[in-house]
């Protein structure tokens, strides 16, 4: 790893594989992000490493890949993850360790991904802004969902009503091809989405 602070290089140590049953602590870890916050031994800095991750939760059927962005990688976790012992599961691609993160929560929330998805996209019609939205979490008694966004260097809240998540799951069973291409090891996000809906 390089620091982009004092430009010094040096050797991260990785985690490999995040087993919800194993080593619970790790998924506290990985849900604040420090487990992929390294120190520069240099300046100091505190920097944030990219590796190579598979989150596996035996108890909800869910495996999650933090890719390293080789096709090959890809395609032998996806022949892994394709077998018998996988049958049942849902398994998810994603590119960033902030990507993990989101997807854990969502799955921690009880929420489908897919259709989630696609509720962020009617609020960034709705927002008529293409902004990158990312799940924040549920509140209150009415499970209001709250979004966030980047805009001029602070973080934006927004919050949408359950409603707005049922409908949207509502048009994941109507388009039942939707979720069918989701099987095996696959990426669910914004790409996913539009590819359905545009």
């Amino acid at each position: 790893m390089k620091c982009n602070r004092c430009g010094a290089a040096f050797e991260v140590d990785a985690v490999a594989a995040v087993n919800t049953e194993r080593n619970p602590e790790l998924k506290e870890k990985l849900i604040s992000g420090e487990l992929f916050v390294r120190e520069c031994p240099q300046c100091g800095a505190r920097l944030l490493a990219k590796f190579p991750l598979l989150y596996h939760d035996p108890a909800e059927k869910l495996m999650i890949w933090l890719s390293d962005g080789s096709a090959d990688t890809e395609a032998r976790m996806q022949a892994a993850v394709g077998g018998e012992d996988f049958a049942g599961y849902t398994g998810r691609i994603v590119d960033t360790p902030g990507a993990l993160i989101e997807k854990v929560k969502i799955f921690d929330a009880g929420l489908d991904d897919i259709s989630l998805e696609v509720a962020k996209f009617v609020t960034r019609q709705e927002l008529g802004k293409d902004v990158a939205l990312l799940f924040f979490g549920l509140d209150g008694a009415d499970n209001e969902i709250t979004l966030t966004y980047p805009e001029a260097g602070q973080m934006q809240l927004v919050k949408i009503g359950f409603n707005v998540y049922e409908d949207c799951a509502g048009i994941i069973l109507r388009n039942p091809d939707i979720k069918k291409s989701a099987t095996g090891l696959c990426r669910v996000d914004r790409g996913f989405v539009e590819a359905f809906l545009r």
